[in-house]
């Protein structure tokens, strides 16, 4: 019986070179073939010179008026000419590496060419001869590899149709379909690969972008609800502990951090599995929300365990919460890999985790390895949990049974990406910086300005702050003409000391290294650190009121957002200085955004505008679907209508029971077959 679920190779014409092939493209399956949708048509509808464009790709019919001229030259090159009569005129055409259509080319027959038109020579360079022209307007272009031909993409799509379309069920809801005036199933995937004309190609794409965000959010709605009725621990916290915490701390919560702790506490505080984003822009104390978070954890009998991304954030998490928890009976312990090179002092502290003397661990990757193991793991954090893969926070998950999971973010997520990144979980969001904090002043200077951020430097050093350097490079590269950090650090040291101490930190020095450069940093013993983008996440010193950033138009928004994020964490006016000479607009416009606000929200936004949604988080691994012909950014509305409805659906007390969500559960049986109950 035939299944979409049969694998490419059951098509004929498919070996097993061809089925390795298709699967680097993401194909491995009949039904994922229907779904690898061309990217774009050619239009092969025959126009007419009038109504032609120059450079545009065109199909033109006439006679040949000419014999075919071919010219070899080089090796394996060739060039053949002739002319074609149409209308009242004569134009060139021209094909070149195909010899082979020479003897196709005969005198006074009727021919149609596609190529591109070349208005001021009259000439029309030849891409294909349509020997059948007419019988499909419009072609689909695929995706291809050096391993397998669009051709052979295209032969395969029209057969696997054939072969398969009445295996084709609707996944949405007929009532669904009538609302939003969508396409059955069957119909969109015919005319995605087959339209008749540009009205039909386009109706199919509506649909087809509609299916594809809709049969991701049900998915989405579906295991967050299966996840909301998962077993989860209660942690009965004692709530007169938690309040004395909060009043001992030296500052009152903002508003928003404190309606955050009242939704992680209640789901931490019902028996019911907590998967909750916290996501917050620079500065705005997640990590206080994060304490009292494990203190929770810790008044009602439980371990707690936090992750950070490096070892300088994890070090720097560790000292934060030893301080804030010095008045409490809490034991914080540091696992990272300059823990692990001691054997004796891990063996020990694994040995206090296990038996339970440790309350809160901080630490980085090094968590998720096999031998660490807990007494009684309750609540589990991650920092900057899209730098972490998937399989990673699973397997910190996986230390206890079933411990309620906080994932933190500094990267905000505009709610464009948020609908798509985080449907199965619950967000809380932080949108308010804590009181005092001055917005950090960024000023754009072009290169030749530098001299007056470097005369701003030495004020605010005069005044007793400190201030970061930042260069895209470690050393001099001959291939890209940028600053470099060894360089940056060996003019400042001639320029300002005595007078001023200068350090280098990068990502190539050992993590002891790095460590203690930002040790000595904190503590004053230097006044500027020229350093790499190694200081971009969670690096705190609240004296560093100045930050230089040396071309700026290398780095992306949101990572210049970071790195800005470093200054302007005391009460002292901060100031950024990005110095950079774009060379486009788009380098300009990202320069424009960061000089005009400190929100890390709209920097998001205006992100994703000018980036495009698969980049913005630069991690595959970080959860962003991989869409083939939706795009979260100019089809929101297609997205949002899709997410609703996913979720009205999903959440119907009669959702299983509706004879019109057969296929949309038979969908879900095949995605999400990991033994769930539909019951």
């Amino acid at each position: 019986m035939k299944s979409l679920a049969d694998p490419v190779a059951a098509l004929k014409g498919v070996g097993p070179k061809s089925a390795v092939a298709l699967n680097k493209l993401g194909i491995n399956t009949v039904g994922d073939l229907l779904l690898e949708y061309p990217f774009r048509y050619d239009d092969f509808a025959v126009r007419k010179l009038s109504e032609i464009s120059d450079q545009e790709k065109v199909t033109l019919k006439g006679t040949v008026a000419s014999e075919a001229v071919l010219t070899r030259f080089g090796r394996k090159k060739s060039r053949l000419n002739f002319r074609l009569l149409v209308d009242h005129d004569v134009i060139m055409v021209t094909f070149f590496n195909q010899p082979y259509l020479a003897q196709k080319v005969e005198t006074g027959k009727e021919m149609a060419v596609y190529g591109k038109w070349d208005a001021k020579r009259q000439r029309l360079a030849g891409m294909k001869i349509l020997f059948n022209e007419g019988a499909n307007d419009l072609a689909g272009v695929y995706r291809s590899s050096k391993d397998i031909k669009q051709t052979t993409v295209k032969k395969l799509v029209k057969q696997a149709y054939d072969g398969y379309k009445d295996v084709l069920t609707d996944i949405i809801p007929e009532e669904t379909r009538c609302k939003f005036r969508l396409l059955p199933r069957k119909v969109m995937i015919h005319d995605m690969h087959f339209p008749e004309d540009q009205r039909t190609a386009n109706a199919a794409r509506r649909s087809a972008i509609f299916d594809e965000f809709f049969c991701f959010q049900v998915k989405m709605q579906f295991v967050r609800k299966v996840k909301h009725k998962e077993q989860g621990i209660k942690i009965v916290y004692d709530n007169s502990q938690l309040k004395l915490f909060i009043s001992s701390l030296p500052f009152e919560l903002t508003d928003a951090q404190k309606k955050v702790v009242n939704e992680i506490c209640s789901d931490m505080h019902r028996d019911i599995h907590m998967n909750r984003l916290l996501q917050g822009d620079v500065g705005s104390g997640k990590t206080v929300v994060a304490a009292i978070a494990l203190y929770a954890a810790v008044t009602a009998g439980f371990q707690a365990a936090l992750m950070a991304p490096t070892e300088i954030l994890a070090q720097q998490h560790a000292e934060k919460l030893d301080h804030l928890f010095s008045k409490f009976n809490v034991n914080v312990a540091l696992l990272t890999g300059s823990t692990a090179s001691r054997t004796k002092t891990r063996r020990e502290l694994l040995r206090h985790l296990n038996d339970g003397q440790i309350d809160i661990v901080v630490g980085t990757h090094a968590l998720i390895q096999d031998d660490v193991a807990f007494k009684k793991l309750g609540l589990v954090i991650t920092d900057e949990q899209h730098r972490f893969g998937v399989n990673q926070r699973q397997k910190f998950k996986d230390k206890g049974i079933t411990p309620d999971v906080l994932a933190m973010t500094a990267t905000p997520i505009p709610r464009t990406l948020a609908i798509t990144l985080y449907g199965e979980m619950d967000v809380s969001t932080i949108n308010e910086l804590p009181k005092g904090r001055l917005p950090i002043e960024t000023v754009w200077l072009r290169e030749k300005q530098l001299n007056e951020a470097i005369t701003f430097l030495k004020k605010q050093l005069s005044l007793g702050a400190q201030a970061y350097v930042i260069s895209p490079l470690i050393e001099e590269s001959e291939m890209m003409d940028l600053k470099n950090a060894e360089e940056i650090f060996a003019k400042l040291k001639k320029q300002l000391e005595p007078a001023y101490h200068v350090g280098l930190l990068h990502g190539r020095m050992k993590g002891s290294e790095k460590n203690e450069i930002m040790t000595d940093f904190k503590n004053k013993k230097f006044d500027i650190l020229v350093s790499t983008t190694v200081i971009e996440v969670g690096v705190d010193v609240s004296n560093a009121t100045m930050m230089l950033i040396l071309d700026a138009d290398r780095f992306g928004l949101a990572q210049l957002h970071q790195l800005r994020g470093r200054v302007g964490r005391g009460k002292k006016q901060s100031y950024c200085f990005l110095i950079a000479d774009p060379k486009n607009e788009y380098g300009v416009a990202r320069m424009k955004v960061m000089a005009e606000t400190n929100d890390g929200f709209v920097i998001a936004q205006k992100d994703l505008e000018l980036r495009g949604q698969g980049d913005i988080l630069g991690n595959k691994q970080s959860g962003v679907p991989d869409f083939r012909v939706g795009d979260p950014v100019t089809d929101l509305r297609i997205l949002q209508a899709a997410q609703q409805e996913a979720s009205e659906i999903i959440n119907d007390s009669e959702f299983t029971r509706k004879s019109s969500n057969k296929g949309l559960i038979n969908y879900l049986r095949y995605e999400l077959d990991k033994g769930i109950s539909f019951d």
